[in-house]
């Protein structure tokens, strides 16, 4: 009965755009198009259910959890799931329908630990597989097209500090800092610079860091919740790089209000951060946000653009600038893939299989949600409203692009 009704929604979804072959458990082979770029292999016939009704979130958990197998190239891949997703109906966005109790538990401090050891606290030698030689793990800055990864991260880490007019001696604070590259550029250039994370493994990885690079005078990690830094700790310039998104919409507030007791006055503060595409803080639809928040990133929620600027302006903060970076995310996280894709025998030896096949879809499937403009990546720089005269930069951005 099973293979009746694949092969009745197989000639009501058979086309050009979907050049896929089904292996059945029995090894028969059914082809959607010809010639085929990805086969989808089933181990058990009531793995059919996942194509009859396909979403990115049922196809993916699928393949996660080994009831088919995927072969072809990742992109490909990729690109066969949201076509088969779009036969499924719906839309590209789609309103989060996150339970009532599931939103009260979240972003405790436990929780919000939890979460964060879940995705960071896997592997360092993983990371170091498909990351740049800083280990910075957020979009990068390609200024040129013959930009390397290493190149276009140092660009990013440089781009921000420019941003906030990092000067030596400044005291400087990076909330959600992962292995340290910030704090240790923001460092080199002659600031005291402080990170906090909540990943164990991050948190190791930077102090060794820190002491090999003989600055621990002026550079600091701390393993600590960005809400039990002291208050009377005051700091000229703050950062925060991927961070808001696993703070959660409704702590949005007090995740600022907490910025604007630690950022002293004349002081400046840049967010970087991905954003919903959509208002109304509408997630990735065909079932990519369901994917994502099963397997990857645990309680994180994506505000829209308003929403934080919103926020920002009620905690005391003027907003000086934001800065679109999401076309330069698409190409990180396609550069990511290719490595990963590249190692991925070595990767398989430092993770199991499952947690392997999940990165594959996550880092090709977050690349195509960029480049498709189903999320966004902004930049946001801002100053406390303090004065008249708080808002501590020039009157034109020329300042931001200075070597």
């Amino acid at each position: 009965m099973l293979e009746a009704k694949l092969e009745k929604w197989i000639s009501a979804n058979a086309n050009p755009n979907l050049p896929v072959a089904i292996v059945l458990p029995s090894g028969r082979k059914i082809e959607l198009a010809t010639p085929a770029k990805v086969v989808i292999r089933l181990h058990e016939l009531s793995a059919i259910r996942h194509l009859l009704n396909p979403t990115i979130s049922t196809i993916g958990s699928a393949y996660v959890e080994g009831q088919i197998d995927l072969d072809g190239k990742i992109e490909d891949i990729v690109d066969m799931v949201i076509e088969l997703a779009k036969t499924g109906g719906g839309s590209d966005f789609e309103v989060s329908q996150a339970g009532f109790f599931q939103r009260l538990k979240a972003h405790t401090r436990r929780r919000d630990k939890e979460a964060i050891e879940f995705h960071y606290d896997i592997s360092n030698d993983f990371y170091k597989l498909f990351l740049d030689e800083r280990m910075v793990y957020s979009c990068a800055y390609f200024k040129n097209e013959t930009d390397t990864l290493d190149q276009a991260q140092l660009n990013k880490l440089d781009h921000i500090l420019n941003k906030i007019q990092l000067k030596e001696g400044d005291s400087f604070l990076d909330i959600g800092c992962g292995w340290g590259a910030l704090i240790i550029r923001a460092a080199q250039r002659g600031a005291k610079a402080v990170g906090v994370t909540l990943s164990q493994s991050q948190f190791d990885y930077a102090k060794a860091l820190i002491e090999k690079m003989g600055l621990t005078d002026r550079c600091e990690i701390r393993l600590q919740d960005y809400r039990d830094i002291p208050t009377n700790e005051k700091y000229q310039k703050i950062a925060s790089v991927g961070m808001f998104e696993h703070v959660g919409r409704k702590n949005l507030p007090e995740y600022f209000a907490k910025m604007q007791s630690l950022l002293a006055d004349g002081g400046a503060m840049l967010m970087h951060g991905i954003t919903a595409a959509q208002p109304g803080n509408k997630t990735v639809g065909r079932g990519g946000g369901d994917f994502i928040d099963k397997y990857v990133f645990p309680d994180g929620e994506l505000p829209h653009l308003s929403l934080v600027l919103s926020c920002m302006s009620e905690a005391g903060f003027e907003v000086v600038d934001v800065e679109s970076l999401r076309r330069h995310y698409a190409r990180t996280l396609a550069l990511w893939s290719n490595s990963l894709e590249a190692k991925s025998d070595l990767a398989r030896s430092f993770i199991d299989e499952k947690r392997f096949r999940i990165w594959r879809v996550y880092l090709t499937g977050c690349g195509y949600a960029f480049h498709e403009n189903w999320m966004h990546l902004n930049q946001i720089l801002c100053c406390k409203l303090t004065g008249e005269n708080a808002n501590p930069f020039p009157m034109t951005r020329s300042w931001m692009y200075k070597e």
